[in-house]
C-alpha cells in the first residue's frame, strides 16, 4: 500500500488539483494547481522522540492521555516542529510529554513508517532525574526495567521495536544505530 494524503485544492489560489505528471519532467504523480501551476510535494512527516534511561538502565515510558491509542505506553515522542532540529525536537517532546530532565545523546533508531508517510527517530538519552512532570498528554510517567514493561500495552510499533532493540543492545554491552523498515 502507497501512502497518498489527499491534497484536493491549491493552498495558494484554491482551485481544485488533477494529479498528473508536473511539466518539469518529475517522475511522480503530484498535486498540480490547473490555475496557477503550483505543483504540491507531498513528504513524510518525522516523529522525533527519545529513549531516556537512567544509568542503571531503566527506561522511561509515557502512558498516554490522548488519541491514538489513549492509555497505552509510548516513549516520549511527537511531530517535529519548524525550525528545530531532530535532536531538539526530541528533547522537546521528552520535556513536554514527560518533564523529565535529560541529556541527548546521539540517534538510537530510525523507523520509516511507509503506510503512513512518517519517518520515526528516537535518540539516546540519559536520565539526569528519576523526577518527572508531565504535561497534560501523559497519564503518568514511570520507569521500567525490561522484565516490567507493559509490553502488550505498548501503543506503537516502531516504540515496541525502539525498547527491544535498546534492550538487546544493553544485553550485548554495545549500543548500536538501528535502521527499520515497518509495513
Amino acid at each position: 500500500m502507497t501512502y497518498r494524503s489527499p491534497i484536493k485544492h491549491c493552498r495558494d489560489c484554491g482551485t481544485a488539483v488533477a494529479y498528473r505528471l508536473p511539466d518539469d519532467g518529475d517522475t511522480k504523480l503530484r498535486a498540480v494547481c490547473p490555475a496557477c501551476g503550483l505543483v504540491h510535494y507531498e513528504n513524510p512527516l518525522n516523529v522525533v522522540g527519545t529513549v531516556p534511561v537512567l544509568d542503571d538502565g531503566r527506561v522511561l515510558l509515557c502512558k498516554r492521555n490522548i488519541e491514538p491509542r489513549w492509555g497505552k505506553w509510548t516513549l516520549p515522542a511527537g511531530f517535529m516542529e519548524l525550525d528545530e532540529t531532530t535532536a531538539q525536537g526530541a528533547a522537546r517532546e521528552t520535556d513536554e510529554e514527560a518533564g523529565a530532565q535529560i541529556e541527548i545523546g546521539p540517534l538510537f533508531s530510525l523507523l520509516n513508517v511507509r503506510r503512513v508517510g512518517q519517518v520515526h527517530l528516537f535518540y539516546q538519552a540519559r536520565l539526569l532525574s528519576d523526577q518527572f512532570n508531565p504535561g497534560h498528554e501523559t497519564i503518568e510517567a514511570r520507569l521500567f526495567e525490561e522484565h516490567d514493561v507493559p509490553w502488550d500495552e505498548i501503543a506503537f510499533r516502531t516504540v515496541k521495536e525502539t525498547l527491544e532493540a535498546y534492550f538487546a543492545d544493553r544485553k550485548a554491552g554495545a549500543i548500536g544505530l538501528h535502521c527499520i523498515d515497518i509495513d
